[in-house]
């Protein structure tokens, strides 16, 4: 793998050479440098999202040949569920421009954006309601989820181990 600028040793010296004698003698100093790594693009889709309904089940089936193209078919059935939630979410209470994004690297990570900065929230459906299971669902079929918020709406991603087995959070 090649890196480019310095290393991350000389990184940290520069900093710590540059804030040191700024600061007072009886300060503390606590510096966390890393690096990152870009992944190739055969390994992030986007897909734009139109803010019809009837679109999702067509977003499914492209979810699934992505999935297909990666060999990563043992997640099918989760993947397709949790952008199928995430995007009629997005769908029904966001504001465009509304994308999806699949990110396959040591995990798979499921993407949602819209112009919307509204916080989702999890809701206790009862067993009358249509509705409302949304984000229950993926918190339990992903290993991790969270929401990001931007200048320009929000993000809520969900991870998938890329095994079979999925052990969500408590």
């Amino acid at each position: 793998m090649r890196h480019s600028g310095p290393s991350i040793k000389d990184a940290w010296r520069v900093t710590v050479d540059t804030v040191t004698p700024l600061l007072a003698a009886e300060d503390d100093l606590a510096l966390l440098v890393v690096r990152t790594r870009a992944l190739s693009g055969d390994r992030v889709v986007t897909w734009e999202l139109p803010g019809d309904p009837a679109a999702v089940a067509g977003i499914r089936s492209l979810v699934l040949q992505q999935l297909d193209q990666w060999d990563l078919g043992s997640l099918d059935f989760t993947t397709e569920l949790i952008a199928s939630e995430l995007v009629t979410n997005a769908i029904r209470y966001g504001r465009e421009p509304m994308r999806l994004r699949l990110i396959y690297d040591r995990i798979l990570i499921c993407e949602v954006s819209d112009g919307s900065s509204t916080s989702p929230h999890i809701r206790r459906a009862s067993a009358t309601d249509e509705g409302g299971r949304g984000l229950f669902l993926v918190a339990n079929c992903a290993q991790r989820w969270g929401v990001r918020y931007t200048n320009q709406g929000k993000t809520i991603w969900a991870e998938q181990a890329l095994n079979t087995e999925v052990t969500p959070e408590p």
